[in-house]
């Protein structure tokens, strides 16, 4: 029988409840068990990221994968040698590998894992970067964290309830032809109460950058969201994985956070840099 929206929707605020609070608890605890967080999160993503490109006919390796994707994170949390170091011998090793393959599209083979690798490992490792920024860190994170949170549930809220009242045409119709244009302005608001909420609680986060952080990310989320739905409609299927009841996979429910985590990266640099913040 086919699951009703109304279950696969109490799944999702089930899941939810259970899951956000020990989200943040990892987050404030910061050190080994945020990095446990995100390398979880991480091969989690990138084996299902494997299972998109086996759709296509990709024969990137899965254990290389894995294993870069780990070294990836560890750099990340230790900072060992500098990340574009790491990338270059990554990349080199995939190429020399491939000299060694019989069978498949050495083109696509290192194509595709190169993007698998850099897309989840260096949002991913966005994410922890930003953490490290101490004593700002955690404040950083919880703002991003609520913020896309806010905006997701505003903009499945207000696209269900207003959705084609104001705007006929869709908001992104050839990749997600449920979105509306209702349902953005809903985020984008949903965003910026989030990160008021966040700014009011935590009087050492200064407010401007807290309220303008809110509408930047409120602005560009829904690109994440696009993106994933550009890989899966190119894999032709509807999940990365069912990993997490009624939302999916990792790279279904996190991949706004992985959208938007190296651009809050670069905002807060250039923000701190220009402001002290």
């Amino acid at each position: 029988m086919a699951e009703t929206g109304i279950s696969n929707l109490r799944k999702r605020v089930l899941v939810a409840l259970a899951g956000i609070p020990l989200i943040i608890w990892l987050t404030w605890m910061g050190g080994g068990y945020f990095f446990i967080l995100i390398l979880a999160l991480a091969l989690s993503g990138v084996h299902e990221f494997y299972r998109l490109l086996a759709t296509r006919g990709s024969s990137a390796p899965l254990f290389l994968l894995l294993l870069f994707s780990f070294v990836f994170q560890l750099n990340f949390y230790l900072s060992l040698v500098d990340p574009w170091i790491l990338v270059l011998l990554i990349i080199m090793a995939l190429l020399v590998q491939e000299l060694f393959r019989t069978e498949g599209s050495r083109i696509v083979a290192v194509g595709s894992s190169i993007t698998a690798l850099l897309y989840v490992n260096v949002t991913l490792g966005s994410l922890l970067e930003i953490r490290k920024m101490e004593p700002m860190g955690f404040s950083y994170v919880l703002l991003l964290f609520v913020c896309i949170w806010s905006a997701d549930v505003m903009a499945y809220f207000g696209g269900s309830r207003f959705g084609g009242t104001l705007f006929k045409r869709k908001f992104f119709e050839r990749l997600s032809p449920h979105k509306t244009w209702e349902g953005f302005v809903a985020g984008c608001l949903g965003s910026l109460l989030g990160s008021a909420v966040v700014a009011y609680f935590n009087p050492g986060l200064n407010p401007v950058f807290s309220l303008s952080a809110g509408l930047f990310i409120g602005l560009f989320s829904p690109l994440g969201d696009l993106v994933e739905s550009m890989f899966k409609r190119d894999a032709g299927v509807k999940d990365s994985s069912s990993l997490i009841p009624g939302h999916g996979g990792v790279l279904d429910r996190f991949d706004t956070v992985m959208f938007i985590s190296p651009l809050m990266y670069i905002y807060v640099f250039f923000a701190s840099a220009w402001n002290g913040l």
